[in-house]
């Protein structure tokens, strides 16, 4: 059996450092398109997100067939798309590869993997099905040394050495804000660098000095969103006018356009 041939992917060239990829993560076709409205032109998803709109949690490999069908809506938009797969849905790299194999028909151009600090050779092995599957899709091999562990920093370079080996296309590190330890992963990597965006971090001015090729939102605006709606329910309930910026309906509309009419409530 042919094994299938890459073709040339506008997202990795994405990656740069000194000019690095801002991504915002959506997790519905209205919030992708109105970040893309924002001059964005690459969107991903995020995982807590999905499992959180299906009350399941978030890294449970509980929304895969969820994943799939947010990927099927979106990935035919005017922007590039990065999805937000967890582990892979499956301890089996074949399976883990099929899955991928699916999202790039659909037209997704990458796919975050997290390792949940589970075995290296496992995880090497989903990358290198995925690669084999699809070879075009960008892979961001994510180790949650700094999300779940004890921010050991031998570790972590152990795991993404063995990662980029495996044939990832770049590496993520979510919860490391260090400046001396992202600078110091940056010169060690062959592969560009994605950090997770901390309002408590480097500021996205920092990072790009640090030369970090990508700097992810995560969950950050969905949990913004959820925060923001209750602090207007707070506001009415005190009487008073809710402030921040409010979408009209006829906004809210326009996003639905060429997918489904809403319904008048």
């Amino acid at each position: 059996m042919s094994v299938p041939r890459a073709t040339p992917n506008p997202f990795s060239g994405l990656h740069r450092a000194g000019t690095p990829l801002l991504l915002p993560n959506a997790w519905d076709h209205a919030s992708a398109l109105a970040m893309a409205g924002q001059g964005f032109r690459a969107i991903a998803t995020t995982s807590l997100a999905v499992a959180a709109a299906a009350g399941v949690p978030d890294g449970a490999s509980a929304t895969r067939d969820e994943t799939l069908r947010l990927a099927l809506v979106l990935g035919s938009q005017p922007f590039l798309l990065s999805v937000d797969a967890e582990s892979g849905f499956s301890e089996d790299p074949d399976e883990v590869g099929e899955f991928a194999r699916q999202l790039a028909a659909v037209g997704v151009v990458g796919i975050n993997l997290e390792d949940g600090l589970g075995a290296v050779d496992r995880h090497a092995a989903k990358i290198a099905a995925v690669k084999s599957a699809a070879p075009s899709l960008f892979v961001n091999a994510r180790t949650d040394t700094y999300w779940l562990g004890e921010h050991d920093e031998t570790e972590t370079l152990s795991r993404l050495d063995a990662y980029q080996q495996a044939g990832a296309d770049g590496v993520f590190v979510p919860g490391l804000t260090d400046a001396r330890e992202i600078a110091a992963l940056v010169e060690r990597l062959d592969k560009p660098l994605n950090i997770l965006y901390s309002p408590t971090g480097p500021t996205v001015a920092h990072l790009t000095d640090l030369g970090v090729s990508r700097i992810s939102l995560g969950s950050f605006l969905y949990r913004r969103a959820l925060g923001a709606a209750l602090d207007a329910v707070d506001e009415i309930r005190a009487g008073r006018q809710p402030g921040g910026r409010t979408p009209t309906y006829e906004d809210v509309q326009s996003l639905g356009a060429g997918v489904a009419l809403a319904r008048h409530i």
